[in-house]
């Protein structure tokens, strides 16, 4: 049977905020206002199953993303007692410290990561659901895939770069200065090159679209040199080998494409995660490691899971419009 109605957003979240009272207060299920608001519109009773079911579901993983993210948020904690008592930055933290313990409550329902919250107020810049294009001060051209965030230093006749999270691809211009990008304890010096840095779990992989980069995983260790076509992941200070590997079908996103070749399932749908405006939740750690050959829109990130649902046999259920469980 087809629904009556479709639920809005706004429905949605008016779903959310009553569940949320409910669990806090049992009583107001039997209250007036919450019964006439059921009453009020066919879609209300769905959207209010609809929560129900997410917070169900999502209740063990968002117990475990929050002590997972415990650190995170005492760190942003501190750092809004240490701030100023004056000033838009003190406020800045204030309110998204507030965010960061409302996250924590409600779980993963709504697709946040309160870990990003600290690197965003490090961050120059940064990308959320979608690529962004960045334009340097020295014109060098950084492409910043969807939920990046870097910073930019260029002082002491060096132009520094940090990847806080993500990936970013860089066209570096030529000026005589050094250009140099840190991520994961690593270092990328550029020899002229187009090239990408990618957080990779506790390491880094480089890939070299064309020129030269000398990388370093970890100070005081020797550079290995990288040219076009060219990949290394390096952690914990050591890289792996280089592999020689096609540049361009390994750097689609940036034409919106995700390429893949015998890969996981949950490495998938982490990457589909990033242009999702929420949560894609994988209930099957089985069915994760099950590997994956293909090429997927960015753009439609739920299509793509539909289209790997029918060649590997499972379902996805996206509830709130924003958790999506993969089972």
């Amino acid at each position: 049977m087809s629904r009556p109605n479709p639920i809005s957003a706004a429905q949605s979240q008016a779903a959310l905020h009553w569940l949320s009272r409910i669990n806090e207060r049992p009583e107001e299920a039997d209250g007036a206002a919450f019964k006439r608001w059921l009453l009020a519109d066919p879609a209300h009773r769905l959207a209010y199953a609809d929560a129900q079911a997410a917070w169900e579901l999502s209740a063990a993983p968002a117990a475990r993303l929050a002590e997972e993210e415990r650190a995170s948020l005492q760190q942003y904690l501190d750092a809004m007692a240490a701030a100023p008592r004056k000033g838009r930055w003190r406020q800045r933290v204030a309110a998204l410290a507030t965010a960061a313990c409302l996250v924590l409550a409600v779980g993963i329902a709504g697709g946040w990561h309160p870990g990003y919250w600290l690197q965003d107020l490090q961050a120059d810049y940064s990308s959320a659901g979608e690529v962004r294009q960045v334009s340097l001060a020295d014109q060098s051209q950084v492409l910043l895939d969807a939920g990046s965030a870097i910073a930019v230093d260029f002082q002491h006749g060096e132009r520094r770069v940090r990847l806080l999270r993500g990936a970013a691809f860089f066209q570096v211009t030529h000026t005589g200065e050094p250009f140099l990008v840190e991520a994961a304890g690593g270092e990328v010096r550029v020899l002229g090159t187009q090239f990408e840095v990618r957080e990779q779990g506790d390491g880094a992989q480089v890939t070299v679209r064309s020129g030269r980069v000398a990388v370093t995983p970890a100070q005081g260790q020797a550079a290995r040199e990288l040219t076009a076509n060219q990949q290394v992941v390096y952690a914990q200070g050591r890289a792996g080998d280089t592999l020689s590997v096609d540049s361009d079908s390994r750097l689609a996103w940036r034409q919106g494409w995700l390429n893949y070749y015998q890969v996981p399932l949950a490495q998938v749908l982490e990457d589909l995660g990033r242009y999702y405006p929420g949560r894609i939740l994988l209930l099957d750690d089985e069915l994760g490691q099950r590997k994956v050959s293909g090429s997927f829109p960015v753009q439609e990130p739920l299509l793509a899971l539909d289209s790997l649902g029918k060649v590997l046999g499972f379902s996805r259920q996206t509830m709130l419009g924003r958790l999506t469980v993969v089972r």
